[in-house]
């Protein structure tokens, strides 16, 4: 490792993945300081100018971005690092505003010839009229991580009234077809795709798909890593990743997930879901557990992505 850094790391937040962060924060603190840096604290509240006095009076080399979700993973505090001039994990102001708004993220995607499912943004209200898709269909927040807020309407179902009753994600849906089959997940760092994990909601706990409770709920889901798939698609899985981290100009870390659709007799069909670009930071969150896999230690991958953020 190259001279021990004054390291904080940005975590808890506002948003609705502060559990999540937090539980990330402590995780990279304990690493960074097997390390040799000199690390601190710093749980992000909703007073950005407390913030700002924080980390001048802290004077941190290098900022460790833990932060999920609103004003962490949306660009926000990234543009308030710039502003201050410290260097930071994980992507910057536009990769991170871009992948958070999942309707400019499937622009992106599509301009750059990568497979999302057909879908479209509707105002919410629309939904309680009529089906905006043939079922079964998603309807999912536009700038929310963790699957929070998702949903699937399938055909002859009657969820659509209590969906919009309880929706409190802003005046706008995404609504995507529903991609049948399992998830997968990719983790990059750098342009380097990592390898594939299958995740499988466990059954008989009431996950429909890996919904926030199968994330982050003990025993919620199980991962199979590398992923039991044909080799070639899961080749072409990691190259979508690349690309997808590449398209959007994310730095460091993200995390791809995917549909993959191998119900049929023809070839498996891959769909990108999403970029995160603020992965979850445990040490069993999917991301380190591939890095794991492929040989990089928790520690190793919290260093690397200090590192990463000071040669930017």
């Amino acid at each position: 490792m190259s001279n021990p850094k004054r390291v904080t790391v940005l975590m808890g937040g506002i948003s609705s993945e502060r559990e999540v962060s937090l539980a990330s924060g402590k995780g990279i603190t304990a690493a960074l300081r097997t390390l040799g840096h000199t690390v601190t604290e710093l749980d992000a509240g909703a007073d950005l100018a407390a913030l700002v006095n924080d980390l001048t009076a802290q004077k941190p080399d290098v900022v460790f971005n833990a932060l999920h979700g609103r004003l962490g993973e949306d660009g926000c505090i990234q543009g308030v690092l710039e502003w201050m001039g410290l260097p930071y994990t994980h992507s910057g102001v536009r990769a991170s505003a871009t992948a958070m708004d999942k309707a400019a993220a499937r622009a992106v995607f599509l301009s750059a010839g990568l497979p999302v499912a057909e879908g479209k943004v509707i105002a919410i209200e629309e939904l309680e009229a009529a089906d905006p898709l043939p079922a079964p269909y998603v309807v999912k927040p536009v700038s929310e991580g963790s699957s929070v807020g998702v949903s699937i309407v399938r055909k002859g179902s009657n969820i659509r009234e209590s969906i919009v009753q309880s929706w409190r994600y802003g005046p706008h849906a995404l609504v995507e077809e529903f991609i049948p089959g399992r998830e997968i997940t990719v983790g990059v760092l750098g342009d380097r795709a990592l390898t594939v994990t299958d995740i499988t909601p466990t059954p008989g706990k009431g996950h429909d798909f890996y919904d926030y409770d199968a994330k982050y709920k003990a025993g919620g889901s199980s991962h199979t890593l590398p992923a039991q798939i044909d080799p070639a698609v899961a080749e072409q899985a990691c190259a979508i990743a690349v690309a997808a981290h590449q398209a959007l100009g994310c730095s460091g870390a993200s995390r791809s997930d995917f549909r993959l659709d191998d119900t049929g007799s023809g070839p498996a069909r891959v769909v990108l879901l999403e970029v995160n670009t603020q992965p979850g930071m445990t040490e069993t969150s999917l991301l380190p557990e591939q890095a794991a896999y492929c040989g990089i230690s928790y520690p190793e991958l919290c260093g690397w992505l200090v590192e990463e953020a000071l040669r930017r």
